[in-house]
Formats: structure tokens, C-alpha cells, sequence
């Protein structure tokens, strides 16, 4: 169905969200902006609204089949999506299958290191602390979340893990580590919401191990628009 597009309710950092005729929908509206390092670093990756908004749709939709209940409700055009009007859960999920990033940092260990299993950490999504690491014990004595909400997403995020492991191994792309974000709908239940996209994934050609998600922007690195398009080529088999 289509939906109308009323007032603009919120802008993030990649994405603007607006009203509708219906209080439960909401429409998501990505932008080309890139940011890292908790905004200190501004730019523009041209074409990843396009990229990010078709291909987190194409993963959601996926995922809804296999059982992992999802903020989307349909893709309106290249860069505007109608999904379900959430409450994020204001925890940050990241879950890791090799070490890189902030992991590597932290704990004084090289990039590439392949873990035996996944891990999973969470960050508090507050900007004005810098997003810090919290455990589930913190997050409950903070109301964040329950301890049912919290075996919740984290059983889903794990589902996603294998998910998206199989999915891009298949595309000749290495999931290296990813941060999912989870919302509650009006009457409380847990879906996934945010993006699912080089924006908020680490992926590395499985051969070359050469980087496809937003570190080509966040390091300098330069490519960051054609990484975007090879990892939606090698996904959706499109441009």
C-alpha cells in the first residue's frame, strides 16, 4: 500500500525518519552522509542510501522467513522504506566472528584472528558518553532492558550471525563483525530494526581479504563507493 509521508520526526547520523497517516508506520529515509568515530569524522559515501536502504530490505526480508521477526514492512523506493514505528532498545549489539576494529585495539591483539566462536558485546547508544561497553547486568540495573528482552536479542542476533555468515560466504565475502539494533513494537514485542549494511558490518573479500564496508571511509582508504556497490552486486546481483 502507499503510505504518506508526513512531518519529519527524527535525523541520525545516516538515516531521517518521518510520520504517517498511521501512528504504528513510520517512514526511514537514507542518506549518502558518513560519519565515524562517534561523528568526529563527516563525509559522503555517494549511492550508499540507495545501497544500504535495498540491501538491508533484501536481508530483513530473508531473515523474516527464517524466523527472525523484523522492523520492515516494504520498500517504498530506491532510498524510503516503511517499517513498523519502534522503541529502540537502547543497547548497541555487536557480535564478532574475527577479531578487527575496536576488539583488536582494546584488547591488544592483531586483526584477523578467527575466534572459535562468536562473541557478543553490548554498548550503551548514548552519544554524549561515546557509546560505552555495558554488560547485561548493567543494562538490567539501568532499565535499559529485561533479562527476557535481553535472551531475546540476543538468541536473534546469533540467528542473524549464522544467517548472514552463510549468505555473504556464499558471495565470496568474509563476516568479519556486525552491530544490529532492536526495537520494541507498541504492544512490547522484540524486532530487529536499524540496517543491515557495509555501514554497520565489517566484510572482507574471502580471497583477498580486502575491506567492502565503511573502514574503506573510516581509514581512509579510499574505494568506498565501489565497495558498497561489489558487496550489493555480489548479494543481490545487481548494481
Amino acid at each position: 500500500m502507499a503510505y504518506e509521508k508526513r512531518e519529519q520526526l527524527y535525523e541520525g547520523k545516516a538515516k531521517k525518519v518521518y510520520a504517517t497517516e498511521d501512528p504504528n508506520v513510520v517512514i526511514v529515509s537514507y542518506k549518502d552522509d558518513a560519519t565515524a568515530f562517534n561523528g568526529q569524522k563527516k563525509g559522503t559515501i555517494t549511492g550508499k542510501g540507495a545501497i544500504n536502504n535495498r540491501m538491508t530490505n533484501n536481508l530483513m526480508r530473508r531473515l523474516e522467513a527464517k524466523g527472525v521477526p523484523t522492523h520492515y514492512i516494504e520498500e517504498l523506493n530506491d532510498r524510503e522504506t516503511a517499517v513498523k514505528k519502534v522503541s529502540i532498545v537502547p543497547l548497541e549489539v555487536i557480535v564478532r566472528n574475527i577479531s578487527a576494529g575496536s576488539f583488536a585495539k582494546r584488547y591488544g591483539v592483531e586483526e584477523g584472528i578467527v575466534f572459535d566462536e562468536p562473541t557478543i558485546e553490548f554498548s550503551y547508544k548514548n552519544d554524549d558518553l561515546h557509546d560505552p561497553l555495558i554488560n547485561s547486568y548493567h543494562a538490567v540495573a539501568l532499565k535499559l532492558a529485561t533479562w527476557d528482552e535481553i535472551d531475546t536479542i540476543k538468541k536473534y542476533a546469533f540467528q542473524v550471525n549464522d544467517f548472514l555468515k552463510k549468505t555473504l560466504a556464499e558471495c565470496g565475502v568474509t563476516l568479519v563483525d556486525f552491530k544490529l539494533e532492536f526495537g520494541k513494537t507498541a504492544d512490547g514485542t522484540i524486532v530487529l530494526a536499524d540496517e543491515i549494511s557495509p555501514d554497520t558490518c565489517r566484510l572482507w573479500d574471502e580471497k583477498t581479504h580486502e575491506k567492502l564496508d565503511k573502514d574503506r571511509f573510516r581509514r581512509d582508504l579510499g574505494g568506498a563507493e565501489e565497495a558498497y556497490e561489489e558487496v550489493m552486486r555480489r548479494l543481490m546481483g545487481d548494481r
